[in-house]
């Protein structure tokens, strides 16, 4: 039997005299069981308002949520043996790129970028969804417009300076630059001279490679996967309050792991509080 199961002899002996059942795994018995692990793990997953996170946000959210401390390789063995885990793209090999860099600053209200997508709803057809986000903090404002023109896509950039200096003015952003791409409303002159007005200086992306815009990239990826793609909406009005509360849910409740699983929100307030201090 070992033979046609590839197990060692030595090994089902070995537990055999110890008492232990040939599936559990090695090693000294842990404060929690694999079997009641699992049923917090389905719980946390049930319970996120998030859907397709990582093992490494569930680990944090059993630390976070029921103050369980578990190993990353523990979770994600029970995750994939049960068939939790989200499904995953195949990546293909690397090739070597101009810009090698990072596009993460040292802190807040350095570096914003901003992009766009569209959405379809019921009623009003296709609608558009422009962002805005602290390449820092990963902190995000929205917008939806019926029309994707200039005046909309300045709408999230306008949102992020009321909500972190209080209102619009001359210079009021000095010190921020703004990655976009180069699409048409990007390189208007509407908008290049009022976010110049603004005091934020225009850092477009590297022509043909939108990694350098990839903080704005991947939080779009993730509103269509979490808000855009999950229901579909009748107007541009219901779509355009649903977007926002998903946004206030992400600024408050996204784990960002480059923090140390802090939401964004609270990424921003702990940087507050150092220059407070």
């Amino acid at each position: 039997m070992c033979e046609v199961l590839g197990a060692s002899r030595s090994t089902v002996y070995h537990r055999r005299l110890r008492g232990d059942a040939l599936g559990r795994r090695p090693g000294p018995l842990t404060d929690i069981a694999d079997d009641q692990l699992t049923e917090l793990i389905r719980r946390v997953i049930a319970d996120s308002p998030f859907a397709g996170e990582g093992y490494r946000k569930v680990r944090a959210r059993l630390r976070r949520q029921h103050g369980i401390g578990v190993g990353g390789k523990r979770v994600l063995r029970l995750m994939r043996l049960h068939g939790l885990l989200a499904p995953q793209r195949a990546r293909g090999r690397r090739r070597p790129h101009p810009h090698d860099g990072t596009i993460i600053p040292d802190g807040p209200n350095l570096r914003w970028g901003t992009d766009a997508t569209m959405a379809w709803t019921r009623l009003d057809g296709w609608v558009w969804v422009f962002a805005n986000v602290d390449h820092w903090s990963a902190e995000a404002w929205t917008h939806v417009a019926k029309t994707g023109d200039r005046i909309a896509a300045l709408q999230p950039v306008y949102d992020a300076v009321i909500d972190r200096f209080g209102g619009l003015g001359p210079d009021v952003a000095r010190g921020i630059s703004l990655r976009h791409d180069w699409g048409p409303q990007y390189r208007s002159k509407h908008f290049l001279g009022s976010i110049a007005w603004l005091g934020i200086g225009d850092d477009a992306a590297f022509i043909g490679e939108p990694e350098t815009n990839g903080c704005a990239e991947r939080f779009i990826r993730t509103l269509k996967e979490q808000c855009l793609w999950a229901e579909l909406h009748d107007t541009v009005d219901d779509l355009r309050q649903a977007v926002a509360s998903w946004t206030e849910t992400y600024n408050n409740e996204w784990l960002i792991q480059r923090h140390g699983h802090k939401t964004p929100r609270e990424a921003f307030t702990s940087t507050q509080g150092e220059v407070a201090a």
